[in-house]
């Protein structure tokens, strides 16, 4: 009712050129389409077609289609274990049950392949570690009766000489007695040595590795042939192109007559 009165006071506002004499609103108002109402294809639409059983129109964008035929189940007893065929059994196979056995094989499984892991890598460490000769000679054992005083032994110890002086009076006094701001390394006699009458060095030079000569050179200790270092009695350089003093090794006094080195 409202929709046709909201007619009829719009048609009686507009003015229409005419010659006629009547009024320009007439009594009935006129007929007009109305466009139809656009419905929108949601979940819920479609939902509510298919409860009220309409048929969907061929444009929707969705498409639903129902079964008017006895659909079959598929029968997968061929493919079921036959201890789960049972369901009153009180003792059949369970997913847990299977799921408790899986995991203990892939836990054997696992515990297996770290043993064995385990295994390799300590060969190969082993491998890596130095040979049982080489092992023999970290350590060794020097019989001091063997070096007379005044004399100096080369041994050979972790593939390098060794040499184990056995030092007069006059030496040790002299290299007591020297100052250290003559050295190039200064470094006291009672540091390098234990007693004052071993000294144990390790038979290198250190400017390039060369093996000096013993009781020779201007102080009488050592001298490397090669670029000319002095040494003296202590195993401290004292001349030429060697920047440090030999090399003092671990060593130890297992009693007065021998002497473990390493």
């Amino acid at each position: 009712m409202f929709r046709n009165i909201s007619t009829a006071v719009k048609g009686c506002t507009e003015v229409v050129a005419t010659t006629s004499t009547k009024a320009p609103c007439p009594g009935k108002p006129s007929k007009q389409t109305v466009p139809p109402r656009k419905i929108y294809l949601t979940n819920f639409t479609l939902q509510s077609s298919l409860l009220s059983k309409k048929a969907l129109t061929p444009v929707t964008a969705t498409q639903i289609r129902l079964v008017h035929t006895d659909f079959k189940i598929p029968d997968y007893t061929d493919y079921r274990r036959n201890s789960v065929k049972d369901p009153s059994a009180s003792n059949r196979d369970t997913y847990e049950n299977r799921n408790a056995f899986t995991y203990m094989v892939l836990g054997t499984a696992v515990t297996g392949t770290m043993f064995c892991a385990k295994a390799i890598v300590h060969k190969f460490v082993l491998s890596m570690a130095p040979a049982a000769d080489v092992l023999a000679l970290a350590s060794i054992e020097v019989n001091l009766n063997d070096i007379p005083e005044g004399k100096n032994a080369t041994i050979k110890w972790r593939g390098k000489p060794l040499f184990v002086r056995h030092r007069t009076t006059a030496e040790i006094e002299t290299e007591q007695n020297t100052s250290l701001a003559e050295l190039r390394d200064p470094e006291d006699d009672s540091v390098r040595v234990q007693k004052p009458e071993w000294l144990v060095i390790v038979g290198v030079c250190t400017h390039l590795g060369c093996v000096p000569i013993a009781n020779a050179g201007d102080w009488g200790g050592y001298y490397c042939p090669c670029h000319g270092s002095h040494y003296d009695a202590a195993g401290r350089i004292r001349k030429g192109p060697a920047p440090t003093n030999m090399e003092v090794p671990p060593y130890k006094f297992i009693n007065d007559n021998t002497l473990l080195v390493g």
